[in-house]
């Protein structure tokens, strides 16, 4: 099967601190979903090539929780946060938190929309608590991680 690498698109809002992401894939909402939920399928895209992805829990559902580990050059990187409203197919709510910054959390809505003909808009908006914690997360390669992690995704969906 052939995969099409749509544009990542991934800007600053001027007037809120959000960082909006916005991404198509060749694959239903279902799927995209799926793929956002199962802790033994994220595993297998988030994140960049380069790093080694080690989930301690990842409980995907309204409360639930999540702690993972991206591994790049022998160090650790960890991440966690909550599960606020999870709706199949639909919309993930959740809390971000990096633990090199544990006093930066952001709140994050991804919300999965269906195009149609087996196609998936996902809408990934993250609220910070200031307009410099924004733009040092914009400022700080996060987008390269990103991009590669949809690519990744892209051929996950495919297979």
């Amino acid at each position: 099967m052939t995969t099409s690498t749509h544009e990542t698109q991934i800007t600053g809002d001027p007037d809120v601190p959000i960082v909006r992401i916005t991404r198509e894939f060749d694959a239903p909402p279902d799927k995209v979903f799926r793929a956002h939920t199962d802790p033994e399928l994220v595993v297998q895209w988030l994140g960049p090539r380069s790093v080694q992805m080690r989930i301690d829990h990842y409980d995907c559902r309204t409360g639930g929780s999540y702690r993972y580990v991206h591994t790049s050059d022998g160090v650790d990187y960890g991440f966690h946060g909550c599960f606020h409203e999870v709706r199949p197919s639909e919309l993930i709510v959740q809390t971000f938190t990096f633990e090199g910054e544990p006093d930066g959390v952001a709140l994050e809505r991804l919300v999965l929309e269906d195009l149609g003909n087996g196609r998936t808009r996902l809408t990934g908006i993250s609220l910070v608590d200031s307009f410099e914690g924004r733009d040092a997360i914009l400022a700080s390669g996060m987008e390269y991680g990103v991009r590669e992690g949809y690519e990744r995704l892209d051929e996950l969906l495919a297979a």
